[in-house]
This record gives C-alpha cells, structure tokens and sequence, in this order.
C-alpha cells in the first residue's frame, strides 16, 4: 500500500488491514436486508395475520439479540473469523430451509423455527467484525472507525436491499428475489475471509476458559454498570427501524402509497442515515460522543419520528413530504454512531464483553420493535405506537446523560491507558 492509500485511510479513520472487510460487510448486509422493507406485507397478503407476521419477525428478533450478545464473547474465544463462518452457515442452513421448504407451503410453525435460525446469521458474521474494529482502532479515530462500520451495515441492510428487492421483484419475482440473496451473502463472505488477515491473539483454548470468557458478557454490567445502560440506549436506538416496516406499509396504503413508493422512500431514508453515520463519526469525536447522542439522537429522533409518521396526514398524498421527513429522521438515526466508541471505551480490557452488551442491544430491536407493534396496535392504534418510540428515544437521552467515561472526561482529551490514544466522550 503506497502513502497516499495509507494517508487517506488514516484520515478517514478505516483501519487499513480491515479495508476489504469493510466492503465485504456491505455486500453480506445486502444479501442479508434483501426482504427487510416487503416481507411482512407479502407474509399478510399470502394470508398472515398482522400478530402472525408481527410474531414472526419477533421470534427472529429474539434469535438475532441471543446471537448479537454471543458475537462478542465467541470472538473472543474462539477467534473472530471462526465466529463469523459460524454466522455465515447459520445464515445458509436457516435461508435455504424458510425459502425451499417453509414458505412454499406457508407453513407457519416451520416459519418460526427456520427464520429464526437464519436469525443466527448476520449478528455472528457482521458484530464480530465490528468487535474486530474496536480491537485494531486507535482510539482517537475509533468514532471514525466505527461510523464507517455503520455505514456499510446500514448500508446494505437497508438500502441496498430495499433497493435492489424494488429493481428485482418486478422481474424476477419475490421467491427468486430472496433466493438471489444467497448468492450476495456468499460474495461479501468470501471478501472479509479471505481477503482480511486476522491477526493473532490470545483466544482461549479450553472449555473452562471459554465459559468463564462467555460469563463475562453477563458479568461485565455488574462491574461497570453504565455498559448496561449504554445497551439500553442501543436497544432504544433501533427499535423504530424495525417496528416501521411491520405496519408502516399498511398505514400508508390508506394514504394511498404503494409497496414500491415505500421501498423507495425506505431506501432514500437509510442512503441519508449511512451519509450521516460517516458524518456523526466525525461529529462525535469532536463535538463529544456523549452530546452527539443526547441531541442529535434521541431527541432528535424523538421529534422526526412524530413528523414522518404524521406527514401523510398533514401534507396528503405527498411523495415528497413524506420522503423528506423520513430522510430527516434517517440522518438523526445515525447520531446514536458514536455509542459503539462510548462503550467500549468505559473498560480498560474485556472490550468483546462490553461489545457483547451492545451487540445484545443492537440485536433486540428486531425483536422489540415488531414485539411493540404486536402488543400495542391493537390497543392504541397506529399513532399511539408511534408515540410510544418517540417517548422511547426522550427516554435514551435521558440514559446516556449518565453515561460518562473514566474519571469524568469531558468533550477534551481523555487517554484510553489500554491504547494509550486519546478518545472523547
């Protein structure tokens, strides 16, 4: 790598050694986010309940957030690539069971078994990658570091995959569409496998080590009890992303939007949440992880969540007003960014359980999110859903005000003694 390559990663914060991981990520999210934005309505109108599909996506939810907190821990004893060619098969075993065998027959009981193994997938995969991430990042970059990380997850998850699904399923159809998302899932995972290198380190090597090492994904809150409530404010961070494309759609369809215009407004909000990842990366390490989070993400999530929601109703049949309102709350999504530099920067070592406690809190949503709307809209209707995350996100604020590094670090340089770098707050 010439210095010129090497000057522009360091600028941007990418550690040079994870460069094809990152790009392999993207693609893997992609394939993974293919029927994120459309299978709920297509579960409904192949004959599902709204509870039917909202308890589905529950069940998955529940095996990602089991998987999200395991991605930490595994790495760290097992090693990080062996985890993730774990998530990779779960992926493979899970996918190729709900679509070959499960959904043919909508077979509701296979359903919930097979997608949530496939639930075991991306967490293991992707989450390890970013513990990855936290481990060879100086700290005076790993807001940076982390942001990109965001970037392409998000980026793939979301956009790439609502995109792609809107270009694909006109012309190839729904089940080839999701079949088709194997093969991108193989070609981001053979990109980080093969074309990252992993550098060596002490995983542990007998089975009483290993446990005590899982144990410590448990034991790390009562040491150091702000993890704990940074993966609240994570759980928080993420549960509307999840609960919208649950019943979102169908409220929109009686405003007159259709399932494309909805893939399309759902894949321009999350190209403008993965610009603003990069972008609150570079914020929070200037302006404070801690602050960027308060302001920009949960109360300003807290706001745009209510005005996305009531844009139809305020502005008609308004393409445009409503994809301007969710590109709002997209961009004030990625102000939760830094939480990935705050936490792991609270312990000087056992950074993989920290990670574990925030892997766990960004693999909830899945479950919480569709768990809300399951719970609540029967009782309190759309709207009263809608208010419930907007109080969610004033509430994440509130949490992460108590969130402060060693020795009451403020926005100016705190040193990290484990790296030996300077971070902020």
């Amino acid at each position: 790598m010439n210095s010129v390559q090497a000057d522009f990663f360091e600028k941007a914060g990418i550690p040079r050694q994870l460069a094809w991981g990152y790009l392999g990520i993207l693609i893997f999210m992609m394939g993974d986010g293919m029927e994120q934005g459309w299978l709920s309505p297509f579960l409904i109108e192949k004959g599902l309940t709204m509870q039917q599909s909202a308890s589905l996506f529950s069940a998955y939810g529940i095996v990602i957030a089991i998987s999200s907190w395991f991605s930490g821990v595994l790495a760290e004893a097992y090693g990080i690539k062996k985890t993730m060619f774990a998530g990779l098969i779960l992926y493979l075993l899970g996918t190729v069971s709900f679509v070959g065998y499960a959904l043919p027959d909508m077979n509701f009981s296979i359903m919930l078994i097979t997608y949530a193994l496939r639930g075991f997938g991306y967490p293991l995969f992707a989450y390890s990658f970013l513990v990855w991430i936290t481990y060879v990042s100086p700290g005076k970059s790993l807001g940076r570091a982390v942001g990109w990380f965001w970037f392409v997850f998000t980026g793939g998850l979301v956009v790439l995959g609502a995109y792609y699904s809107s270009w694909a399923i006109p012309r190839i159809g729904y089940m080839n569409t999701l079949w088709n998302a194997v093969v991108w899932v193989l070609a981001g995972a053979l990109i980080v496998l093969f074309l990252t290198r992993e550098e060596k380190r002490n995983t542990k090597s007998d089975f009483h080590s290993r446990l005590k090492e899982l144990a410590k994904g448990f034991s790390i809150v009562k040491e150091e009890p702000k993890v704990l409530l940074g993966g609240i404010v994570r759980v928080i961070n993420t549960t509307a992303q999840f609960a919208f494309p649950v019943f979102l759609p169908s409220y929109l369809a009686t405003h007159g939007f259709t399932t494309t215009e909805w893939l399309q407004i759902w894949g321009t909000i999350f190209t403008s949440n993965i610009i603003f990842n990069l972008i609150f990366g570079f914020v929070g390490d200037s302006f404070g992880w801690r602050n960027t989070i308060m302001w920009f993400g949960g109360v300003g999530c807290a706001l745009s969540t209510l005005l996305f929601f009531y844009s139809p109703q305020f502005f008609d049949h308004s393409f445009v007003a409503l994809l301007i309102s969710g590109v709002i709350w997209g961009a004030m999504l990625a102000g939760y960014v830094p939480l990935s530099a705050l936490v792991p920067s609270l312990v000087k070592k056992d950074k993989g359980a920290a990670m574990s406690i925030l892997n766990l809190g960004a693999g909830l949503p899945v479950f919480v999110g569709p768990a809300i709307v399951g719970l609540f809209i029967g009782l309190v209707g759309d709207a009263g859903v809608i208010w419930i995350l907007a109080s969610l996100y004033l509430i994440s604020a509130l949490l992460t005000r108590f969130i402060t590094l060693p020795n009451n670090a403020k926005t100016i340089k705190y040193v990290d003694t484990a790296q030996e770098d300077p971070v902020q707050q």
